[in-house]
């Protein structure tokens, strides 16, 4: 569902699970198809960001075991070609659930590393273009493991932190949420030392009324002195519904308010995952985690887009972004022939933003197609009818600022 007044873009998803194929998938207001580059991999964070003053798009890629990952990280330019791959030092690998690039075109990362029966996580901060590790940060040494809501299970390694999100700050310092901690600190970036705990067992901070979150994810700066995180509320569930949640911060009185709380009409609870995006004009978008929707809010809290993917398949966050994207590869085109005589031609040209209209070239031979019919541009695939005797056919992409992109020629079969 979309209504008139949600902002422009497009909804950015990475669906796992209960799909036929995986991959960072890129859909309109409508549901349909932008982009899709299907992976074998696992992908998670999929979403557009910024590195040296250009707009590109980014993801985790790799395998994933009781919700913690090793893999890397990719980011991709407009027109769909790699511009880097970004990989955890030290020996680390590569965890899912944080790629962000800084205004300074660094990147933080979060990793998991097995210490005996406890399970280590922390943060990289990487220098993109050579991969040198800047900063590193572990929670064993910082965090005590008696800060944990977690249950040691048997004998798996006890996962007590298990980091979820990274931020850099205006002051430089790092804003890192925990998910077994039920809590967010702030990381002094030249030491490592916690500067405050928001939330948990040791919180800093007194939570006002309706402030308090369990097994959040998604903690992010929006101003000096307010915050946004995703509030599962579960698992085990603590919480009838998930919330997204505005908080103000006091920093000299060491006091939490609660400024907004936006939740499903449906009242979704999700067990894991999960994030709220602040977009351009003030509205959140949120993406549910482990339930399969993604939500727009308007400021005072009304819904205004609403969607979902396949029941049993989740996506770990969701965006929106405006997004323009001009693939290096050509148009496709596959031509065929039904009974009747009459030529069905589809045309295509995954991650095109701009097309407006195909034309169809049509020919006895590949060298004498010629222009025959032209259509408007009806999704992700346009099916074209067509009643001739040609036996070659190619399509012509044609772009809203004038541009032109023509296929290969082809025969039909």
């Amino acid at each position: 569902m979309a209504a008139g007044d949600a902002a422009p873009g497009y909804v950015f998803i990475a669906p796992k699970k209960a799909v036929r194929q995986r991959g960072p998938l890129i859909v309109d207001g409508r549901g349909r198809v932008i982009w899709f580059h299907p992976l074998r991999l696992g992908v998670a964070d999929f979403r557009m960001q910024r590195y040296r003053g250009r707009p590109v798009l980014t993801w985790w890629q790799g395998r994933s075991k009781f919700g913690r990952g090793r893999g890397n990280y990719v980011i991709m330019s407009s027109s769909y070609r790699p511009i880097a791959l970004v990989r955890a030092g030290n020996g680390l690998a590569g965890d899912e659930h944080e790629f962000a690039i800084t205004p300074r075109n660094t990147a933080l990362i979060t990793f998991y590393e097995p210490r005996g029966d406890v399970i280590d996580s922390g943060l990289q901060e990487l220098d993109i273009a050579t991969g040198r590790v800047l900063f590193e940060w572990h929670a064993l040494g910082h965090i005590a493991l008696s800060e944990s809501y977690a249950k040691r299970r048997g004998k798996a390694p006890f996962d007590y932190f298990h980091i979820n999100s990274v931020e850099l700050g205006r002051d430089g310092n790092l804003l890192v949420s925990a998910r077994n901690t039920n809590a967010i600190y702030e990381i002094d970036r030249r030491t490592g030392a916690v500067v405050w705990r928001l939330g948990g067992k040791r919180s800093d901070f007194a939570m006002g009324r309706g402030t308090r979150f369990a097994w959040q994810h998604d903690a992010r700066w929006r101003s000096p002195t307010a915050i946004s995180l995703f509030d599962d509320g579960a698992a085990p569930a603590v919480e009838k519904r998930s919330r997204a949640l505005f908080l103000h911060l006091d920093l000299r009185r060491r006091n939490v308010t609660l400024l907004h709380a936006f939740t499903h009409p449906k009242d979704l609870l999700a067990t894991s995952q999960g994030n709220m995006q602040v977009l351009p004009d003030s509205h959140a978008f949120v993406g549910w985690g482990a339930e399969p929707w993604f939500t727009e809010f308007a400021a005072d809290g009304k819904v205004v887009f609403d969607g979902h993917f396949v029941k049993g398949a989740d996506s770990y966050r969701a965006y929106k972004f405006e997004w323009q994207g001009l693939p290096n590869e050509r148009p496709r085109i596959v031509a065929r022939r039904s009974g009747d005589g009459r030529v069905t031609v589809y045309a295509s040209w995954n991650g095109a933003t701009d097309v407006s209209r195909w034309q169809v070239l049509a020919g006895a031979t590949r060298a004498d197609a010629k222009p025959l019919r032209t259509v408007k541009q009806t999704g992700f695939e346009t099916a074209i009818e067509l009643k001739t005797d040609a036996r070659f056919f190619g399509v012509r992409a044609l772009r809203r600022s004038g541009a032109e992109a023509t296929s290969e020629t082809v025969p039909v079969s």
